[in-house]
């Protein structure tokens, strides 16, 4: 079939088995082919292919809302509901998006980008429901390890007590972007191997019905002897005991499976959790057989050999070097340990814990655990690292408030992916750290230059024991710089002149120094002289500095990969304000007050004025200014 032609699902309600079939395989190799060019989330929707075409084939979108947890495993989905055509462009600049979006389809009726939300949307959404008097099916897709987020719990929770009419379905593949940990991953392993639950139940019931009654008291003891049975067939029996009719598990692969189930969850009153079990990656070997979650998303590859395509030479990623830091540090100190919310692969943990996989912890999706585990484990005289991207450190904020800021605790936050992220989006883009942190008491705030400065921040936030210190590093690969052979302590809140000047001063720190410096250095060769400092601690600040600056009576650029609203230049003029320096000019250069889409983050920056040449035009605009007023 020519799936460019699909403009809706609705042509899946008369599909046979058979049509399905094929319908799978020919997705199956449309996505292996295009996302071999563009890269993408790979694994996880070559899991949901029967499974999507089940939920599409069974219900009527987008009457009945369909809720995709995290959201990187609705690239079927788009192709059923009629945006093969703009797979060439998934990810990418002005192209398709790699997670649901609202404006792209009105299918998509939940955007997500982080994991745990889809239950809370649903209950809002059945609510709504019910309170309008309409009639619809809800239904959340969620994964395994999704499910461990403390959110998914709160609402399964209020879920099972309302009792409203929604389905849960459970995709069971064993891993989220990491192999899944903890109990609840146990518990659903046990249940995997449980058999058909309530296909039993179902058979217990008739064989019950069979025997005479004699008054209530056989009736009372049928009942008994059920609960018995659930009780021997299920360990646990968790999800029916939180309030759900459980069905499963399910074979995801298996059409006449997943029917049988379905309808029998939508003609079910109530919650209905359908635990379906499902294999990341199938039908292409190279993700089927990876065990470490490097296909759950993928750069460009080949085909015929699942090998990722590289730039040869390239320098360490940021990651990388953090990793190898951390190890380096932990030799001589017992006392360093890893955390990481399910991320040990992107955050290059599982490097350290080749050496130390006892000083390496994986909570899984939980970043809220995470930040309170590490404050706890400060308060015993331990050295934890909290390594966890910038997007989702939001969703421990009230933590690193409450548990780790207010007790002034020891411990390192490892922010990675620091700035603009490219392909994934606005919910990944990791711009708003600085604002947030900014405002916390006891919080120190660094961010390096390069790979080498980056080795020696890490080694000073694990020498001093000020408290709680965020180092926050870019995604990709470091600038190529040689690295130092032994780490050295660096002072905090002493910033570093790159290049002298004497007409006006760029405060800049991270990936924006070497695009302020080819800006300094293009207005050096008309004339100009431009101060060029490496702010590299944003909090606190180089008030020395900036005390000399603002006598010097010269304009100031600040520039940031990061949000303008309340970020570093707002330090830098609150700074100014407070000292009584209301006479200097400055302007900031940032992330404007929007949500900035996906994108190469060249692009990205072209598209917000991040460039040398922007930069060199607003300099250019101040300096005159200043020898005007002279």
């Amino acid at each position: 079939m020519n799936l460019e032609e699909i403009q809706s699902p609705e042509f899946l309600r008369h599909y046979s088995k058979k049509q399905l079939k094929e319908l799978a395989a020919d997705i199956r190799r449309f996505l292996i082919e295009k996302l071999s060019v563009s890269g993408g989330h790979i694994g996880p929707n070559l899991g949901v292919v029967e499974l999507t075409l089940m939920l599409h084939q069974l219900y009527d979108s987008p009457k009945d809302k369909f809720i995709w947890d995290v959201g990187h495993q609705s690239y079927v989905h788009k192709i059923l509901t009629g945006r093969a055509t703009q797979f060439d462009t998934i990810r990418q600049y002005k192209g398709l998006c790699g997670f649901p979006k609202r404006n792209e389809s009105e299918h998509d009726v939940w955007e997500t980008g982080h994991s745990s939300t889809s239950l809370s949307a649903a209950m809002g959404m059945a609510t709504a429901r019910d309170l309008k008097g309409e009639d619809n099916s809800v239904v959340a897709i969620i994964g395994d390890g999704a499910l461990t987020g403390g959110m998914a719990l709160e609402a399964m929770n209020h879920i099972g007590d309302e009792q409203r009419d929604l389905t849960v379905i459970l995709n069971d593949n064993e891993m989220s972007i990491a192999p899944n940990v903890g109990a609840l991953h146990s518990m659903l392993g046990r249940l995997r191997t449980a058999g058909k639950y309530n296909r039993a139940k179902e058979d217990l019931e008739q064989l019950v019905r069979k025997i005479p009654a004699f008054g209530g008291k056989l009736a009372d003891t049928a009942e008994r002897l059920k609960d018995s049975m659930k009780y021997l067939l299920v360990s646990g029996v968790f999800f029916e005991e939180m309030g759900f009719t459980y069905l499963g598990p399910v074979d995801g692969h298996d059409l006449d499976d997943l029917r049988d189930n379905l309808r029998y969850a939508k003609k079910t009153s109530g919650p209905v959790l359908v635990h379906v079990v499902t294999k990341k990656g199938k039908g292409y070997k190279p993700a089927e057989e990876d065990a470490k979650g490097a296909w759950h998303g993928i750069g460009p590859y080949k085909i015929e050999t699942g090998e990722v395509v590289k730039k040869a030479g390239q320098p360490p990623a940021y990651p990388v070097v953090f990793a190898n830091t951390l190890k380096k540090i932990a030799r001589k100190d017992e006392r360093v340990v890893a955390i990481t919310p399910a991320m040990p692969g992107g955050s290059k943990l599982d490097l350290f814990a080749e050496e130390f996989p006892d000083r390496m912890i994986d909570v899984g999706i939980a970043e809220q655990h995470a930040a309170t585990m590490a404050a706890g484990m400060a308060t015993q005289g331990m050295k934890p690292v909290y390594a966890v991207y910038s997007t989702f450190l939001q969703r421990g904020y009230d933590q690193v408030i409450h548990d780790i800021s207010r007790q002034n605790l020891n411990v390192l936050i490892a922010i990675d992916r620091a700035g603009l992220v490219g392909a994934d989006g606005e919910t990944h883009q990791g711009v708003f750290d600085i604002a947030f942190l900014r405002a916390l008491p006891n919080m120190i705030i660094l961010n390096p230059k390069d790979e080498n400065e980056l080795q020696h921040m890490l080694y000073t936030a694990l020498a001093v024991e000020h408290g709680p210190i965020a180092v926050r590093y870019p995604r990709g690969n470091g600038l190529g710089v040689s690295m130092d052979k032994e780490l050295q302590q660096l002072p905090i809140g002493k910033w570093e002149t790159i290049q002298e000047g004497s007409e006006a001063c760029v405060l800049t720190f991270g990936t924006m120094l070497p695009v302020a410096e080819a800006a300094v250095n293009e207005l050096q060769k008309k004339g100009n002289s431009v101060r060029l400092v490496n702010a590299n601690s944003v909090k606190p600040l180089d008030e020395k500095l900036l005390h000399e600056i603002a006598q010097s009576q010269i304009p100031v650029l600040t520039i940031e990969e990061a949000a303008l609203q309340g970020g570093f230049g707002s330090a830098i003029l609150e700074f100014f304000h407070d000292a009584g320096y209301h006479g200097v000019e400055v302007k900031r250069l940032g992330i404007p007050d929007c949500f900035i889409e996906h994108g190469s983050v060249k692009e990205l920056h072209q598209e917000i004025g991040l460039t040398s040449e922007r930069i060199a035009d607003t300099l250019q605009s101040m300096i005159p200014m200043k020898k005007q007023r002279a």
